[in-house]
């Protein structure tokens, strides 16, 4: 079994508007017998630092001093060691894989079907799925096994997760024409608060490395870890590994793995 953990990163534009330009929804997929490990790494990790409370891309904004945050007071430098450290935990493991979906909003309203964010929600969420529904594929090739796997979501409010909930069965039940055949995906969607949820954590920091390289072009930090991000044998990640929702009409960045 492989778990994937999923967080977004950035809010999808409203109609008509051109800003934020870019949203990501990322997935970190651990296998059942790493999950322990990765847990007992950040938990150390947190407690040799000091650290108290969940992992949040937010909070290592050089102006986030707020209450909530963990890490205020702290200098930038010291942030720095701390996420580098943080996202040793996924590439130091060759089993974990990073997958994600990014959407630039301005070509996907273009689409007939995007009306709203939180069909730009969706669909930056479908090729997701498809990805991690790919690499099961890939594990049960290689291990001559079939490998199942669940998706674990940020708890984002009742409403939104119940939708979240009809549409994810939809896509893997009912739409067989226009998706992918979600034949290593077990259960439904699940939600865990993310305080409480350690793969979602690694999650949350992970879309924020992927979001700020599209967004912003700082490719620091998506640079640390494109070496987990799922790739073909030749190392290519666009659309392996990153999917660009939609690929027509893109204007954005093309990733790749330095």
């Amino acid at each position: 079994m492989h778990l994937c953990f999923v967080d977004e990163s950035g809010t999808p534009a409203k109609p008509g508007k051109d800003k934020p330009r870019f949203f990501v929804i990322a997935g970190v997929i651990v296998p059942e017998d790493r999950w322990h490990m990765a847990f007992r790494r950040l938990h150390g990790l947190k407690t040799a630092v000091r650290y108290k409370g969940e992992l949040k891309w937010r909070f290592f904004a050089p102006d986030n001093n707020d209450e909530s945050n963990p890490m205020a007071g702290w200098d930038q430098n010291r942030r720095n060691e701390f996420r580098a450290a943080a996202f040793k935990i996924v590439t130091g493991d060759k089993s974990i894989k990073i997958i994600a979906g990014v959407c630039e909003a301005t070509a996907a309203y273009k689409i007939s079907t995007v009306k709203d964010q939180s069909d730009i929600y969706f669909g930056t969420y479908k090729v997701v799925t498809e990805r991690f529904q790919y690499q099961l594929q890939d594990v049960s090739r290689i291990s001559g096994t079939k490998t199942n796997g669940i998706i674990v979501a940020d708890h984002r409010g009742k409403g939104d997760d119940d939708s979240m909930r009809v549409r994810h069965q939809r896509l893997v039940e009912e739409d067989r024409e226009y998706t992918s055949t979600y034949g290593n995906l077990v259960e439904g969607l699940f939600f865990a608060p993310s305080h409480m949820s350690v793969g979602v954590q690694l999650a949350d920091m992970v879309a924020g490395a992927i979001w700020r390289r599209f967004e912003a072009g700082d490719e620091y930090w998506f640079d640390q870890i494109s070496s987990s991000i799922r790739s073909d044998q030749s190392g290519k990640i666009d659309g392996f590994g990153v999917a660009r929702f939609p690929k027509a009409g893109w204007s954005g960045p093309v990733p790749v793995r330095k």
